[in-house]
């Protein structure tokens, strides 16, 4: 194994608002990777729950966790910029607060990464856990698919916690955007603008995070989400040429969002619809 100093550093970036109960998971997953160059800064956007107490623990055992604390909610991607913002690593690597990564995520995408220069965002398959952290589905893409831009502007099939990116490539799009129609789709843009700039972006077949649909959130999802969401598509749409042959797919927030929960959830649990 090559020296450490000689490892390329990981920043891992996490927004954290309210996730007192699967936050430790989360953590942990990340504390007990077989790679150990990373930093991992995380984003406290105002938690009103033992949230904060739990960072502060945690950053009292392991130097390598810095804890950025929101003077008022801003939203995850804003967060996450501010996380960019003070990283030093050459890779940065994302987290959610509800997820679990497998244990030998990081050294198997820094690898591919370190293998192929051309590729700028690196995303894997995973498993979806629920509340109870019991596996029910997987993804199952092949390996080494490349996300085109009709893909991304379409619904790409990457998966926001999954991926490891190289800094300059999002640095290059000016990180993620903030505006009301992006504040549940901040992975969609970025990837709409990576693919803009011609970047490559592929998913590997490995199986490298357990992915938490936690059903309350399902419940709460409004449906302004929804509109926000659709004129987003729209605007990628258009701003592409690509509102003729991908306009059905702009309107499928919307659709999703009148089935009725009850439908909505046993869909949505066999994967016959996405979120």
């Amino acid at each position: 194994m090559r020296e450490m100093n000689k490892e390329p550093l990981i920043s891992v970036i996490m927004g954290v608002y309210n996730d007192q109960r699967f936050l430790k998971e989360a953590i942990e997953s990340i504390l007990c990777q077989t790679y150990k160059n990373f930093e991992f800064i995380i984003c406290n956007d105002c938690s009103a729950d033992q949230s904060t107490k739990i960072l502060e623990k945690y950053k009292k055992i392991d130097n390598r966790i810095t804890i950025i604390n929101n003077k008022k909610n801003m939203g995850l991607a804003a967060s996450l910029n501010r996380c960019i913002d003070i990283s030093k690593g050459d890779y940065i690597a994302r987290m959610d607060s509800d997820d679990r990564a497998l244990s030998d995520r990081f050294s198997i995408q820094v690898e591919y990464l370190n293998e192929h220069p051309e590729t700028s965002v690196i995303g894997t398959n995973v498993y979806y856990i629920d509340n109870s952290s019991n596996r029910y589905s997987k993804t199952e893409f092949p390996h080494m698919k490349s996300i085109s831009l009709k893909e991304a502007v379409k619904q790409t099939s990457l998966i926001h916690p999954s991926v490891m990116m190289r800094k300059e490539a999002i640095l290059n799009v000016n990180k993620y955007t903030v505006t009301e129609l992006t504040c549940r789709a901040e992975d969609y843009d970025l990837w709409c603008k990576m693919k803009e700039e011609r970047m490559v972006l592929q998913i590997i077949g490995d199986y490298l995070l357990e992915y938490r649909e936690d059903e309350s959130g399902i419940k709460k999802r409004k449906y302004v989400y929804r509109i926000q969401e659709a004129k987003l598509k729209f605007y990628w749409m258009k701003r592409t040429g690509m509102t003729k042959y991908l306009f059905i797919y702009a309107l499928k927030p919307l659709i999703i969002g009148m089935i009725p929960k009850k439908v909505y959830k046993k869909l949505h649990k066999r994967r016959v619809i996405d979120v």
